[in-house]
């Protein structure tokens, strides 16, 4: 199984894999639960849709947990469930070793305003070929929503 994994690039979903494998080795009962429950949602996404998930997908896979994650630590926090934030913020940490270094304001602006200016976007009506353009590169390494209200925001003042 070694051998077969050195004869082609290590694709994100492997690493997690034997990232799960270490865990269980050194006995790191939360980080295999938390890793445990990210393949899981990766095996879920690939058996209903019947494909194999590349890297770009398992990262979505990975921001969408996030995501709820912290829907969860606000909940547990509105109901004083401590030990649940704690738990909720284990598990995000977690998920987020799997993500590339996320973009700064700064740098998130300037790819924005790149996109806008190689589509040719002049208004809000030309915000679905910005948001085309610039998911690939930001994918994993912004929030998507806010992403978009900040195209939002540009197209609009050159709109």
């Amino acid at each position: 199984m070694a051998a077969g994994l050195l004869d082609r690039e290590v694709t994100l979903k492997d690493r997690i894999k034997e990232d799960m494998k270490g865990a269980l080795r050194s006995r790191e009962q939360a980080r295999l639960e938390s890793i445990r429950m990210l393949l899981a949602a990766i095996q879920r996404r690939e058996v209903d849709e019947r494909i194999t998930l590349d890297d770009a997908q398992v990262m979505a896979v990975a921001e969408k947990l996030i995501r709820q994650g912290r829907d969860s630590v606000e909940q547990f926090r509105q109901g004083g469930r401590e030990d649940l934030v704690e738990k909720e913020n284990r598990d995000i940490a977690v998920w987020q070793s799997y993500l590339p270094e996320p973009l700064s304001e700064a740098q998130l602006d300037q790819l924005i305003a790149q996109a806008i200016s190689q589509t040719g976007a002049s208004g809000v009506k030309d915000m679905g070929k910005v948001v085309a353009s610039l998911r690939p590169v930001v994918q994993g390494r912004a929030d998507m929503g806010k992403v978009s209200g900040k195209i939002k925001v540009m197209l609009t003042a050159k709109g």
